[in-house]
């Protein structure tokens, strides 16, 4: 058993990011048992004593209600096949009745040939599962589920052919259920991407892109995730859709804070400029208190070229964009040398973070929580970034 293992209560309604370095895992609570997980990066040497990182599924699995006498998740989502974003996903099915797959399809075909050994896990189960839905005309039980991310034209290959509509949801709508059950009123997922056409760049670009809301009575909890999408496929997402699908409390900084977001090299340009429209656009759509979410290894305080996310320069924009405070780098909260889960609670109040360990009963904001984890707790005088919202 890991030093942290039991170190957080998953909360009732809320999301979980777990600090697992340069990778996702982003767990969602809908209600009492019905769990979402996106995405895995399971680092096995997390288990040692002395490793900064959280193994995941152990973690996971402690939380988790029992079905047939497994541990049940409702929901995985995968949002693209790279390691970092599926690592563990065979020990995962092996030891979790997995209610629902959801997955794009089109980015298997596209890249075949240098997947990873739970990549490869994760396409056989997927496939497992459409076969399946197909012979049944989609009347399949809880574990057998799948929701395939993409266009209607996918139903007219010889592998998808007759692969119900009820299962298929094309970028630009939403999905309110999960594992064969209405949440509506409580859960809603608008899918931005990948777009029709995206299966033709690079891998990270057929990420599927998601606005995810939770309601609790009047309140609402709003994150954005957009896999390791970069500045061409997110301004496309934000010119194309609409004010309330791109509202935000917290958002997930895409690829591990890559400066890949905001500063990006045109065709016609001889080097790779800030992009204010996008950081416009982020900021226009974050709520008065919002956080942005940086799932990556402590970020330095500055990089050199051709290095790998996380950026400096791109917390930095980050940090214009939200409050003082409001960045959070899940492998520095509350410190690197000692990382917890990330907890978002939604509650009548608000989104609050329970107290650490199995203490449910302290209680803080999170900007205050925020505030002692990263050393300060004097607001900015002026609150700066971009957009019209920060004039």
């Amino acid at each position: 058993m890991s030093k942290h293992s039991s170190v957080f209560n998953m909360p009732s309604r809320g999301i979980v990011f777990w600090p697992v370095g340069n990778g996702d895992s982003t767990t969602f609570a809908v209600e009492k048992g019905v769990t979402i997980q996106i995405d895995l990066n399971n680092l096995y040497e997390a288990e040692d004593e002395d490793n900064p990182h959280i193994p995941v599924i152990e973690g996971l699995i402690e939380q988790l209600p029992k079905m047939d006498g497994k541990p049940y998740l409702s929901v995985f989502v995968l949002t693209h096949p790279d390691q970092d974003h599926c690592r563990g996903f065979a020990e995962l099915l092996d030891q979790v009745k997995i209610g629902e797959l959801w997955f794009a399809p089109r980015v298997f075909r596209e890249y075949s040939r240098d997947l990873s050994e739970d990549a490869i896990c994760f396409k056989k189960e997927a496939k497992r599962r459409v076969k399946a839905t197909i012979d049944k005309n989609g009347n399949v039980p809880s574990g057998d589920r799948v929701r395939i991310i993409g266009y209607d034209d996918l139903l007219k290959e010889e592998e998808y052919c007759g692969f119900p509509l009820s299962q298929l949801t094309v970028p630009g709508n939403e999905v309110t259920k999960l594992d064969g059950k209405n949440y509506d009123g409580i859960f809603r997922a608008f899918v931005h991407a990948p777009f029709k056409d995206d299966s033709a760049g690079e891998r990270n670009e057929t990420s599927i892109a998601l606005q995810i809301t939770l309601y609790e009575g009047q309140t609402t909890l709003q994150a954005l995730l957009f896999g390791d999408l970069a500045y061409p496929t997110l301004k496309k997402i934000f010119d194309l859709s609409k004010e309330n699908d791109l509202s935000w409390n917290v958002m997930l900084a895409p690829h591990h804070c890559s400066k890949s977001a905001m500063y990006w090299q045109e065709e016609d340009e001889e080097e790779e400029k800030r992009k204010d429209d996008i950081l416009n656009d982020m900021g226009n759509a974050a709520a008065d208190s919002a956080y942005i979410i940086s799932s990556s290894e402590p970020i330095p305080d500055s990089n050199e070229p051709g290095d790998n996310p996380p950026h400096a320069i791109a917390r930095n924009r980050y940090q214009e964009i939200v409050s003082d405070g409001c960045f959070i780098c899940t492998e520095e909260y509350p410190s690197e040398d000692n990382p917890e889960p990330l907890v978002f609670e939604l509650g009548e109040s608000g989104i609050i973070v329970p107290g650490h360990g199995n203490d449910r009963s302290k209680k803080t904001s999170v900007t205050a929580a925020v505030a002692v984890a990263r050393g300060g707790n004097e607001p900015p005088e002026k609150r700066i970034g971009f957009g019209k919202k920060y004039d």
